[in-house]
């Protein structure tokens, strides 16, 4: 039997060492992942933010939980009914994995409760009140009530479905993150007893604010039960409770499909039936109706949690739009590069004078727009190639391809259709652009095109010049104001070469001959490697050696043996991971010299780079350093199209170094502390302490100063503030 194209690539996504110790040697991929999404909600208990950040932070960890289940639960449930036999490389079966998954997460779920109970009386004390079914008459007057009724009345009764469940009626479907009453009611003419299911719509908002001041919101599931008379008239309620289900949401690329986009088109609406894999349910639910809904959707395998009051935490999202700017981050606006704007705000002539990095999001995204916009308005640039992984539902850079199209310039974008969830709207742009004129490319069958490139073909004194961005983020504008990355400009030939190169393999295939940029599946391991041996070279040689890096994922094993090797031979590492580490750091005799720390605060750190000392302690001028779109994971090296772009540029290799990495190294007020023994201990800020998020926001980098920065010196960071 062949095995799911999304089976087969989570067993593969821990490279199987076969080692008695490897238990030992490695963390689990999914529990490393689980201890992130705890590592989010502490920030939710973390009273150093502002109170209606703390819920987004609530709501963002029951986001990152709902897509853990319908994705890498997902996975493993499928391994374990195809009966894969493989053990992670922490040495557990797929079985052994999915009860310690379902053990943490229920736990995680419990801790959500207790904080969301925390926040809930926080809010009502500064004057949000979120009412559930027993709060409302308590808390509402006679004309709120009133208004309630009617406002049920006119917008939400008629879009509700209410459907009989009887043998004449079998359970509907319900879609992946549906949410739903379920009822058993009782007729008041002849006590006939009937069960009914109400869906709540996806378009329908999930909280009423009522009208006035304080600020009062009522979800609506509390609604359809305190209103299920108008719903169910003539008949009186005998139980009811909510629940919510999530389905397997990865899709399966069967290798003989012919038509990509036609395949994908079809197989998101399979998606959207994919099996239930987790079922909520309301705490307290009657026991006929728990049994009911675990026979209809559990089907024997999902796993089943009874979730608190308020099921789908994520949707608590929607109160933090209440206009308490009291009680959330002071707006900040990043800036615009002064950099740039000392040419007039010409992107090609500050680019061509000299290589420029942009922080964001303390320097703005709107840079990369402009870069884009100006390529399309500007009649010597006569081609523009893009990758396009994700971007977003208003995407400025779509419209500039577009506009760059229709002016007749020849662009090229290389749509990946395979990102996770956004495959459905980069179809809707795939086409889009292609209606515009524009060459659209789908890249590999079974690798994902993740490298974030693009690159501007411009006509100069009678000759064809280059210009090019790599960003270590997606082209994104929403997640642009939020996660830090890189965005690195350059005009160097090489690199355009290089560039020009990595577009010709992706849309036609051509083997490149690369000088600067290493890309995997190529030979981003083998390089990543022989910079670790060149480390670990320098230690034997009694010279000084160490490695920073900083990424979001370090799970290959391969890599994480590399790193073991280089600590015994006395490589000094250090490794800034934001969310999964299978590294097990500081165990005498294998990882003494590694330590592993992780960055979560009111942005979400998503860079990659890397450096290593060269024969040097870190940080120095002739460290080799190095941006990258790729994690340190499986996927990353065998089966995505990622580059790696070494910084040569003085000024740009300074400021990476010795204010990007110095800051997050001696960050002490966001950062956790990986132990040998798994656990994450959050640092204690100290008499001095440092947060680098707050740093950036109030000190411009050197793209952001220009030459307003006197004597064109790096502001030093000092390693010494580092605990």
């Amino acid at each position: 039997m062949t095995r799911p194209a999304h089976i087969a690539r989570l067993a593969n996504d821990d490279e199987e060492f076969d080692r008695a110790d490897s238990g030992e040697r490695y963390f689990n991929r999914e529990l490393s992942w689980l201890a992130f999404n705890r590592r989010v909600l502490e920030e939710a208990c973390n009273e150093a933010h502002p109170l209606l950040e703390r819920v987004r932070f609530l709501s963002i960890s029951g986001a990152n939980l709902d897509e853990f289940f319908m994705v890498r639960v997902a996975g493993l449930m499928g391994q374990q009914k195809q009966e894969v036999e493989r053990r992670s490389a922490d040495g557990l079966t797929t079985r052994e994995q999915l009860t310690a998954i379902i053990a943490a997460a229920d736990a995680l779920v419990e801790d959500q409760r207790s904080v969301w109970r925390d926040l809930r009386r926080d809010l009502a004390e500064v004057g949000i009140h979120v009412l559930g079914s027993r709060q409302i008459d308590e808390a509402v007057s006679a004309e709120d009530a009133a208004w309630l009724e009617t406002h049920f009345r006119d917008q939400i009764f008629p879009i509700l479905t209410p459907q009989a469940l009887d043998p004449a009626h079998p359970f509907p479907f319900m879609p992946n993150k549906g949410l739903a009453v379920i009822f058993d009611l009782v007729r008041a003419s002849d006590g006939e007893e009937i069960r009914e299911l109400v869906m709540l719509p996806a378009p329908m908002a999930r909280f009423v604010r009522l009208p006035g001041e304080p600020a009062r919101y009522v979800a609506v599931e509390s609604l359809v039960k305190r209103f299920s008379s108008i719903i169910f008239p003539g008949y009186a309620v005998s139980g009811a409770a909510e629940f919510r289900v999530l389905r397997d949401s990865d899709i399966e690329i069967e290798e003989d499909a012919e038509d990509l986009v036609r395949y994908f088109a079809n197989a998101i609406k399979r998606r959207r039936r994919g099996r239930v894999i987790r079922l909520e349910l309301e705490s307290g639910m009657p026991e006929g109706l728990g049994a009911v809904l675990r026979d209809e959707l559990a089907g024997g395998d999902a796993f089943v949690t009874e979730s608190g009051a308020f099921l789908g935490i994520h949707d608590l999202e929607a109160i933090i739009d209440e206009n308490r700017p009291d009680l959330k981050f002071v707006p900040f606006a990043p800036r615009f590069p002064e950099r740039i704007r000392e040419f007039g705000g010409d992107c090609f002539a500050a680019i061509k004078a000299k290589d420029i990095v942009v922080h964001h999001p303390y320097e703005t995204f709107e840079v990369v727009i402009e870069f884009l916009k100006q390529a399309a308005a500007d009649p010597d640039v006569v081609a523009i190639k893009q990758t396009l992984y994700r971007a977003g539902k208003q995407s400025a850079v779509i419209n500039a391809l577009i506009a760059a199209a229709e002016s007749g310039k020849s662009v090229t974008a290389v749509v990946e259709l395979k990102a996770r969830f956004d495959e459905e709207q980069n179809l809707l742009w795939a086409s889009a652009l292609e209606r515009a004129g524009v060459q659209v490319v789908y890249g590999f069958f079974d690798w994902k095109t993740h490298a974030k490139v693009s690159m501007v073909v411009r006509r100069e004194a009678g000759e064809y010049k280059t210009y090019c961005h790599f960003g270590t983020g997606n082209y994104h504008p929403v997640t642009a104001r939020i996660y830090t990355d890189l965005s690195f400009f350059t005009a160097d030939p090489d690199i355009g070469r290089d560039a020009a190169q990595i577009f010709n393999y992706v849309t036609g295939y051509v083997e490149p001959t690369l000088k600067c940029v290493g890309i995997s599946p190529r030979d981003l391991r083998p390089k990543l490697t022989a910079l670790i041996d060149a480390e670990i070279a320098n230690a034997d040689a009694g010279k000084p050696a160490a490695i920073w890096a900083k990424m979001n994922s370090v799970v290959d094993p391969a890599i994480i043996e590399k790193l073991y090797e280089a600590s015994n031979a006395g490589v000094e590492i250090d490794l800034i991971i934001r969310g999964i580490c299978c590294l097990r750091p500081g165990v005498p005799g294998m990882s003494e010299n590694i330590r592993v720390k992780s960055v979560i605060g009111r942005f979400l750190e998503h860079s990659r780079i890397w450096c290593f000392g060269n024969g040097k302690a870190l940080p120095n001028d002739g460290a080799k350093i190095f941006i990258s779109s790729a994690d340190w994971m499986p996927r990353n090296f065998d089966r995505r199209v990622e580059y790696m772009l070494p910084i040569l540029n003085p000024t740009v290799h300074d400021q990476i170094l010795d204010q990007v990495m110095v800051a997050n190294l001696i960050d002490t007020e966001q950062s956790w502390v990986l132990n040998a023994d798994g656990s994450y201990d959050r640092l204690e800020p100290g008499t001095k302490p440092f947060n680098l998020h707050r740093y950036f926001m109030t000190n411009p980098s050197l793209s952001g100063r220009g030459a307003a920065l006197e004597g064109g010196a790096v502001p030093k960071l000092s390693l010494a503030r580092r605990r």
